[in-house]
C-alpha cells in the first residue's frame, strides 16, 4: 500500500486532542477527583507537546543461517532471538488481517492513535467495571517494541514496558509520527517482525516455522488467527502445552470471529476455519553447533564458530563478534562439502565407533582456496552431562585414578584444528616432505643420492643416555628394517620412508630451514616446547629428529600443508566459508580466500612428484622403488600423492592423500593420553589409512581426475656430470678419481663377478652420468666371470610395507614413516 497523504489540520487536531486526553489520563491515574478539571487538560496539552517526536529504531536481533557449500543444505542456525524479518508480500494475506482483527479493528482508519478508543477506555476504567480496557493501537504497540529493542541501557527497556501514564503518553506522541512516516502495510510488517510468539519464536517468520513448520506465506486462515491470538499472552496461550492448547484454541476462534466481523473473511470461511483441527508441529528451531542438521557435522560447525570469533571484521571484542553472529541475520554459505563430509563421517566410524579410546581424525582442504571441505572424528559433538555422564574414565592412568573422565564418546574439544588444551599429535614421516622442500629450495634435485646405512651417526648432539644416541652424544637414527639400507634418491627414499636418508639430507640443508619450510606451508607450533625449538634458530638447527615428525600438528594443518604443494606452492589460510551475506544481501569480503605464493611452482611440483611414490602413483618423471601405502592410487582411482607416518611404538599413525581437488589428512591418536599403550594401525580395518583413502575416494566420485604437472629442468636431475672410468683399478684409486670428479664414492660391501682381479673396482653404480656431488657406488670384483653391462641404478633393496620406529632425540619420542 502506498504511503498515505495526511491532512495537516487533521494531524494538528489529533495532537491537540491527544494532549487534552493525555492530561485527563494522567490526572485520572493520580487524582481521580480532579480528572476532568481544566487544569488537568491544560497541563496535559503542554506536557504532550514537549514529548519527543522522533523514534530511533534499532534493528532487532536476527537469526543467522549456516548452509553447506551448495547454498541449500542446512548446516546450523545461531541466534539470541529466533527471528528472521520478512516483507509484507512474503506473508499470507490472512496474517495482517488476523492481527488487525485481534488487536486493532480501526487500524486503517486512525492516524496511529485511536482517539475514540482512548475515550472509551477512560470512561470504562473510571466506571468501576471489572474489566479494564486499553487503548493501544498496533502502531503504539510497535512503538513500544521498537523502543525496547533500540534501548542501550536496561533501564530504558523497563521504561519502555512499564505500566505508567508517562509511557502511554510517549507511545501516543511517537505513534502519530510513525503513522506519518510509514505506510500502514509497513507498520504492520514491522510489528509482525518484532512481536514475540512464545517458544523462542520472535516475529511471524519464526512463529510459522516453530508452530506449523512452514513459511509465513503458506499460513491458512486458522493458522494466522492462532498466531495473531498469541501476541497478547504467548506464555498463557501456548498451544504446545496441555493447559495452553484449549486457551489458544479459544483465542484462535475469537480472532476468526473478529475477522468475519471486520469483513476480512466471509462467514463461511470463518466457520470452516473454526471447524479445522488445530495441529501444532512444535518445531523449536535448533540453536548452535550442538544442534546441527546432522549430528556428525558439529565439529565442522565448531571450527566455523572459532574462526568467526577470531575475525576482527565482526567486532573488536569476542562479545561483539558473538552478538553479530547470533543477532546479525547473516546467511553464511560454509565451505562444508556434504559429499566429502558424509564420506568422512562414514569412514572414521567404520569398524571403530565413538566409544573407542583411539580417535580417528580426518580433515579435508581444497588446494588453491584453503576452503575446509570436511572435518570428522569418531566422537559425538556433545557436552557430556556431568549429572548423567556417558563418557568413560580417562585412558590416562593418572587421570583415571582421580576419577577424571575422558573425551569419548562425547566432546566439544577442537580435536581436528587445535586450540585451548589441544596442541596436536605427532604425525611421523609425513614431515619428511618439508625436508624435500627445503632441499629443493637449496638447489638439491630429486635425483640427489645418499648412501643410507642401517644406522646413521649424525652431527646432532643429544643426551648420551638417550637410546637414540651412539658413540657418545650423537643422534643416531635407524630405519624400520635393515633392508632399507642402500643408495637412495628423493623418490625412492620418500617412497620407502628411509630415515637414514632424510636425517643426513636435513643435516645438509640445515634443520632450521626444514622447520622454516614447514612453517611456510602452514604448520603451526602450538606446544610451548615445539615453539621454543621452532622460534630459536640455534635450537632449530639442532632439531635432528624434526624430519621424522617429532613436532605435534593437527589433521587440518597437515592437510593444508600438503594442499599448498598440490596448488603449486600457493598457500591459502584455512577458511570455513564460501560466502557471507549480511541482512541487506551484500556479500562480505571476509569470506574471500586469503592466499599467497609461499614456495616456487617448480619446487612444489617436484615435491608432489616425490609424494606420488608412497601412495603407489607414478608420473612420467617419477622414479619410485617403493610405497608405504601403495594401494591408495588404485582405491581412489585418480592421480594421487601423499605420505604415511608412524611414531614410536605406533602411539600415533597418520596418512595424507591428495588429488588436485582435495587434500585429505588423517591422524589416529589418543587425545586423552599421548603416551598411550595402544598401537595405532595403518592399513587395517581399525587403522588410519582406510578413513583417509575412502574419504578421498568418496569426495572424488563424479569428479574428473586432474593430472599433477610434473616438474621440469634441473630441479629433477640437477647438474649432471660424467662418471670417470674406474674399471680394474684398485679401490683407493677409484675413490680418488670419483672424488676428483665431484662425486661421493661409496664402496659396496658385496662383490660382483668381473674380469678384473679380485678386490679391484669392477665398475660403478650408477655408471655413465649422475648428479654432481651425488653418491657413486664402487662395485668390487670377486675375480671371476664378467660384470654386467649395465649395473642397477641407485642400488639399495628392500623396503617393507610400513614405516619404521627410530629412537627419539633428546628425550623426545622418535618418529618414523
Amino acid at each position: 500500500m502506498r504511503k498515505r497523504d495526511h491532512n495537516v489540520l487533521t494531524n494538528a487536531a489529533s495532537l491537540l486532542v491527544c494532549g487534552l486526553l493525555a492530561g485527563v489520563v494522567v490526572a485520572a491515574a493520580a487524582f481521580p477527583a480532579v480528572a476532568m478539571s481544566g487544569l488537568a487538560a491544560k497541563a496535559g496539552a503542554e506536557t504532550f507537546g514537549a514529548l519527543p517526536k522522533e523514534l530511533t529504531v534499532g534493528r532487532a536481533p536476527q537469526i543467522s543461517y549456516l548452509l553447506a557449500s551448495d547454498g541449500k543444505t542446512p548446516l546450523a542456525t545461531m541466534y539470541d532471538e529466533n527471528r528472521r524479518d520478512v516483507k509484507f508480500g512474503d506473508m499470507s494475506p490472512y496474517m495482517p488481517k488476523a492481527i488487525i482483527a485481534a488487536e486493532d479493528h480501526d487500524f486503517y482508519k486512525h492516524n496511529g492513535v485511536d482517539l475514540n478508543g482512548v475515550a472509551r477506555a477512560f470512561v470504562n476504567n473510571q466506571s468501576g467495571a471489572n474489566s479494564q480496557q486499553g487503548a493501544s493501537t498496533l502502531t503504539m504497540q510497535y512503538v513500544r517494541l521498537a523502543i525496547a529493542y533500540s534501548a542501550t541501557h536496561p533501564a530504558d527497556v523497563v521504561a519502555a514496558t512499564e505500566d505508567t501514564s508517562a509511557r502511554k503518553l510517549r507511545e501516543m506522541r511517537l505513534a502519530l509520527q510513525v503513522d506519518k512516516e510509514f505506510s500502514k502495510d509497513e507498520i504492520l510488517t514491522r510489528y509482525l517482525n518484532l512481536a514475540s510468539f512464545g517458544n523462542g519464536a520472535y516475529g511471524v517468520y519464526a512463529a510459522s516455522q516453530v508452530y506449523f513448520g512452514k513459511p509465513p506465506s503458506k499460513l491458512k486462515i486458522e493458522e494466522a488467527a492462532m498466531l495473531a491470538g498469541m501476541v497478547k499472552a504467548p506464555s498463557t496461550n501456548d498451544p504446545t502445552t496441555k493447559t495452553g492448547y484449549p486457551l489458544a484454541l479459544d483465542r484462535r476462534n475469537y480472532v476468526i470471529d473478529n475477522m468475519v466481523k471486520i469483513g476480512a473473511i466471509t462467514q463461511q470461511e470463518g466457520d470452516a476455519a473454526k471447524a479445522t483441527k488445530m495441529v501444532i508441529k512444535d518445531k523449536t528451531t535448533p540453536n548452535g553447533c550442538v544442534a546441527t542438521n546432522k549430528k556428525e557435522w558439529g565439529f565442522f560447525c565448531d571450527y566455523f564458530y572459532r574462526w568467526w570469533m577470531q575475525q576482527e571484521t565482526f567486532g573488536s571484542t569476542s562479545y561483539d563478534r558473538e552478538r553479530r553472529l547470533k543477532s546479525g541475520g547473516y546467511t553464511i554459505v560454509t565451505s562444508l562439502d556434504a559429499q566429502a563430509q558424509n564420506g568422512a563421517d562414514k569412514a572414521v566410524r567404520k569398524n571403530l565407533g565413538v566409544n573407542s579410546k583411539a580417535a580417528r581424525m580426518v580433515a579435508v582442504v581444497e588446494p588453491g582456496t584453503g576452503r575446509v571441505r570436511a572435518l570428522s572424528v569418531n566422537r559425538n559433538f556433545k557436552i557430556d552431562d556431568p549429572k548423567k555422564p556417558q563418557n568413560k574414565l580417562s585412558s590416562d592412568p593418572k587421570k583415571r585414578s582421580k576419577g577424571i573422565r575422558g573425551n569419548y564418546p562425547n566432546t566439544v574439544n577442537p580435536l581436528l584444528s587445535g586450540g585451548g588444551d589441544i596442541k596436536g599429535y605427532q604425525a611421523g614421516s609425513t614431515f619428511k616432505i618439508f625436508t624435500i622442500v627445503a632441499a629443493l629450495e637449496k638447489g638439491i634435485p630429486l635425483s640427489y643420492t645418499i648412501n643410507s646405512p642401517k644406522q646413521f651417526k649424525s652431527e646432532y648432539i643429544i643426551s648420551p643416555s638417550s637410546p637414540a644416541a651412539c658413540q657418545g652424544p650423537y643422534y643416531c637414527p635407524t630405519n624400520a628394517n635393515e633392508s632399507m639400507a642402500g643408495v637412495h634418491n628423493m623418490w625412492s627414499a620418500f617412497g620407502r620412508s628411509v630415515n637414514t636418508f632424510f636425517v643426513p639430507l636435513q643435516q645438509q640443508v640445515g634443520a632450521e630451514n626444514v622447520v622454516k619450510a614447514a612453517q611456510k606451508l602452514g604448520i603451526e607450533f602450538r606446544s610451548n616446547e615445539d615453539a621454543d625449538f621452532a622460534n630459536n634458530k640455534e635450537a632449530a638447527h639442532q632439531w635432528g629428529a624434526f624430519t621424522l615428525g617429532v613436532s605435534a600438528t593437527t589433521p587440518l594443518d597437515l592437510a593444508n600443508a600438503y594442499a599448498t604443494l598440490a596448488a603449486d606452492g600457493k598457500y591459502c589460510e584455512p577458511i570455513p566459508v564460501q560466502e557471507i551475506k549480511g541482512p541487506d544481501g551484500k556479500k562480505l569480503d571476509v569470506a574471500n580466500p586469503r592466499c599467497e605464493q609461499r614456495i616456487s611452482t617448480q619446487v612444489a611440483r617436484a615435491a608432489v612428484d616425490a609424494a606420488r611414490c608412497p601412495v603407489g602413483d607414478r608420473s612420467s618423471t617419477t622414479r619410485c622403488t617403493g610405497a608405504t601405502a601403495g594401494n591408495v592410487r588404485n582405491i581412489v582411482g585418480k592421480p594421487v600423492a601423499g605420505k604415511s607416518g608412524t611414531t614410536d611404538s605406533e602411539k600415533t599413525s597418520s596418512l595424507v592423500a591428495m588429488t588436485k581437488q582435495y587434500s585429505v589428512a588423517g591422524i589416529m591418536a589418543d587425545p586423552d593420553w599421548p603416551q598411550t599403550n595402544q598401537q595405532m594401525g595403518h592399513d587395517t580395518p581399525t587403522g588410519i589409512n582406510p578413513p583417509v583413502y575412502e574419504t578421498l575416494r568418496d569426495a572424488m566420485k563424479g569428479k574428473k581426475g586432474i593430472e599433477f604437472t610434473p616438474p621440469s629442468g634441473k630441479i629433477m636431475e640437477g647438474d649432471q656430470r660424467s662418471i670417470p672410468d674406474v674399471k680394474c683399478v684398485d679401490v683407493e684409486t677409484a675413490k680418488d678419481r670419483l672424488r676428483g670428479a665431484g662425486f661421493d664414492p661409496v664402496v659396496s660391501s658385496a662383490k660382483v663377478p668381473s674380469s678384473c682381479a679380485a678386490g679391484q673396482a669392477a665398475g660403478t653404480s650408477p655408471n655413465g652420468r649422475t648428479i654432481k656431488g651425488g653418491v657413486v657406488v664402487i662395485e668390487v670384483s670377486s675375480g671371476s666371470g664378467s660384470n654386467p653391462d649395465t649395473p642397477p641404478a641407485n642400488g639399495g633393496t628392500g623396503g617393507g610395507p610400513g614405516p619404521g620406529n627410530p629412537p627419539g632425540q633428546g628425550g623426545r619420542p622418535g618418529r618414523n614413516g
